[in-house]
């Protein structure tokens, strides 16, 4: 099992000369089997799939700052001498993606972000209902609930329900004071990094809004509309989120892969 500096991660792929690798961080409460196999694997190119502190098979307890968990990945890479990689963020891992853009902008060669947004404020009920044990697994569940579209099957949410719950009080609460105090709205233009934005019609936790602000915000950067998706989209829709991804790699200009 591959651990550095503390964190968990899953690898595919070769090197590639031509492509930075890409490095995928997970949302709240996710670890890296939030990515579907298809993203996981994208053909020609190194993956790495990272579980955050306190997350699935990573040490620690978890963060309470979007800054803290960027220095996380960031010293993830300065240990695997990743010296730049693209970004590729979900929610809370979009603020991640961003915040590693703009203090450690050599590092980062693009930009991922599905369902993203440049402030992640949380509903207080959310941020209650996960600190408090008695009703820890029934947040998790009205969470779930409204992560994905009404079109997925109710075994997609259930397993997805299994996995968050999977995820301690205290990590899945600090994840959402993250997101709650997370805001670079005056920051995006700051942002050099090429972006691919992904965004479901039907995301009810982080509206297309968010995603259109960001691609306003972000010079070199394109919005991907995925109609029908919800906020989990990767999952419900693998094999497009693989292939705009691929397609964003090949477009990125000859890079040396590490």
């Amino acid at each position: 099992m591959p651990v550095i500096e503390g964190l968990y991660y899953f690898v595919r792929g070769i090197e590639n000369t031509t492509r930075p690798p890409v490095i995928l961080i997970h949302g709240a409460g996710g670890f890296h089997l939030s990515w579907p196999p298809q993203v996981r694997r994208l053909g020609g190119l190194r993956v790495y799939a990272v579980d955050l502190p306190g997350h699935g098979k990573s040490e620690g307890t978890g963060r309470q700052s979007i800054q803290a968990y960027a220095d996380d990945v960031a010293a993830f890479m300065k240990a695997l001498e990743i010296h730049s990689a693209v970004i590729a963020g979900h929610s809370m891992g979009s603020g991640i993606a961003m915040t590693l853009a703009l203090n450690y902008p050599q590092n980062v060669a693009g930009l991922v972000l599905i369902g993203g947004g440049a402030k992640l404020r949380v509903a207080p009920a959310i941020l209650e209902g996960v600190s408090k044990p008695d009703t820890f697994v029934s947040t998790v569940q009205l969470i779930n609930h409204y992560s994905f579209s009404p079109r997925v099957s109710q075994r997609v949410k259930e397993l997805s329900t299994q996995r968050m719950a999977g995820t301690t009080p205290q990590v899945l609460h600090g994840d959402f004071l993250a997101c709650d105090t997370f805001n670079a709205m005056d920051q995006l233009g700051q942002i050099k990094a090429p972006a691919l934005i992904i965004c479901g019609t039907e995301d009810r936790m982080t509206p297309l809004k968010f995603s259109e602000s960001l691609r306003d915000g972000i010079a070199d950067s394109r919005l991907e509309v995925v109609e029908g998706a919800g906020h989990m989209l990767m999952l419900e829709e693998p094999d497009l989120t693989a292939d705009l991804i691929s397609r964003f790699m090949k477009d990125l200009p000859l890079h040396a892969g590490r």
